[in-house]
């Protein structure tokens, strides 16, 4: 982390399928009062699809969701208005894309062990998301570097606790 956390006007809740994104995004909703989109529902109903039918999504497929995520974004920044986004932010090239350049858009990486999110997934049953991508988006994960304006938490024993870890960064 380069910059104090202080600074994240917009926090966008990022890691793989099942490290509990929703959870901890409305947690901090609550306790901030800021302006929360869940990232699922800005996806094209053909993405939902695909992955419903368990079919990984690519870059391509991502584009349009991304560039929705982004508008949001963009929306809270110019409205001066701070929000929380969830979005599996997997790769580089799509933080990139959501932040925008703008200093006051920080990442939130919750870091799961693959084993946790098994279990967690399994007893996800009415998410269009099944079990069987999450191998996939580990593959596709690039973890945030120590150059991105990130905060990141390992799992804690609560989605409570990692709430006060993560308002404890900010």
């Amino acid at each position: 982390m380069t910059e104090a956390a202080t600074s994240a006007r917009i926090l966008v809740v990022m890691g793989v399928s099942g490290s509990g994104k929703s959870t901890v995004a409305a947690l901090l909703r609550d306790r901030l009062g800021w302006l929360f989109q869940e990232g699922d529902d800005l996806h094209p109903e053909r993405n939902v699809e695909k992955m419903r039918a368990g079919i990984p999504l690519d870059d391509t497929d991502r584009a349009p969701w991304l560039d929705a995520c982004a508008a949001w974004i963009r929306a809270r920044h110019e409205a001066g208005e701070p929000g929380i986004l969830t979005c599996s932010a997997l790769k580089r090239s799509y933080r990139t894309t959501l932040s925008q350049g703008l200093a006051d858009v920080w990442f939130l990486y919750l870091k799961v062990p693959e084993r946790l999110l098994q279990e967690r997934l399994a007893n996800r049953p009415h998410h269009y998301m099944p079990g069987s991508l999450l191998p996939t988006q580990l593959r596709t994960l690039e973890e945030p570097g120590a150059d991105e304006r990130v905060i990141e938490v390992e799992d804690r024993d609560t989605p409570e606790a990692t709430v006060a870890a993560v308002l404890e960064r900010l």
